[in-house]
């Protein structure tokens, strides 16, 4: 949409934001002056999509908790899932072989991993394995299933494989993924505890490019914001990257700009100065 002079009547044809976080507070809510502030993008015209790590079985509750109904890119770009239609509209599935070899070499160099893996579709499980522990608070523990013998990880299409270990910190395990399976796979290191195994050339950018691309937008008028490194490649597809006041330092670095905290309501923070409500 254009104004009578050319240009644009919005800054932002679409506002992509992280989930964990990021769009939500620490209590897993999305606060009122948040949900104003994209309301009034909305009415702007602006498109909301929410880009997340976590796979759609995962986002589901949590999105319909917050009674969001539109596009996620869930998976760390591997799906995207409608909302509203609750129905998956894109599956992207890691290779088991190459899942494997790349385990071996990564154990080759790092020692023994606690592993657990993602299963592809809707409904998909995560299967855990001895000594893995899910980070945070328990949300979305009931996905989770545990498995004691390691065939049954790769008896059914997987999407990904989640690592950690023992001594290493999560960044330390994420260069040498990164070092020792670069070309058979993609690692990022998606918050506190989650060192991610996906298939190579995947990232949030490929599915949010999906997603957008499904809503007739382009890049160049896209805004995003986010909190982790695995949020790296949308800020670069994106015309203009924030940070969060909580975000690593990696994507502090990258980012155009940074706003307050989740818990201090960063995304409205820069929505309000963009799109004012009268």
């Amino acid at each position: 949409m254009s104004g009578t002079s050319g240009k644009p009547s919005r800054p932002y044809d679409l506002i992509a934001t992280d989930l964990d976080g990021t769009l939500l507070r620490s209590d897993h809510t999305v606060s009122e002056r948040t949900r104003r502030a994209l309301a009034a993008a909305a009415a702007a015209g602006a498109q909301h999509i929410v880009v997340t790590g976590r796979s759609a079985s995962w986002t589901r509750p949590t999105l319909d908790a917050i009674g969001y109904t539109g596009l996620a890119v869930c998976s760390q770009g591997g799906q995207v899932y409608d909302a509203g239609a609750h129905r998956l509209l894109t599956s992207i599935t890691l290779d088991r072989k190459l899942a494997q070899v790349a385990l071996a070499k990564i154990e080759a160099e790092a020692g023994p991993v606690f592993l657990a893996v993602g299963r592809e579709g809707l409904d998909g499980e995560i299967l855990v394995g001895e000594g893995y522990r899910m980070p945070g608070d328990g949300e979305g523990e009931e996905e989770l299933r545990a498995v004691t013998d390691p065939a049954e990880f790769w008896a059914e299409p997987i999407t990904r494989l989640f690592l950690q270990h023992p001594t290493l910190t999560d960044d330390e395990l994420t260069q040498i993924v990164r070092e020792v399976g670069g070309q058979l796979v993609d690692v990022v290191m998606a918050g506190p505890g989650f060192v991610e195994v996906l298939p190579l050339g995947l990232s949030k950018a490929t599915g949010l490019a999906l997603a957008a691309a499904r809503l007739g937008v382009k890049r160049d008028r896209a805004l995003a914001f986010g909190d982790m490194p695995n949020d790296l490649p949308m800020f670069a597809w994106a015309a203009h990257g924030v940070a969060m006041a909580n975000a690593h330092p990696a994507l502090v670095a990258a980012a155009d700009e940074v706003t307050s905290s989740n818990d201090a309501d960063g995304v409205a923070v820069v929505l309000e100065l963009l799109f004012p409500t009268a």
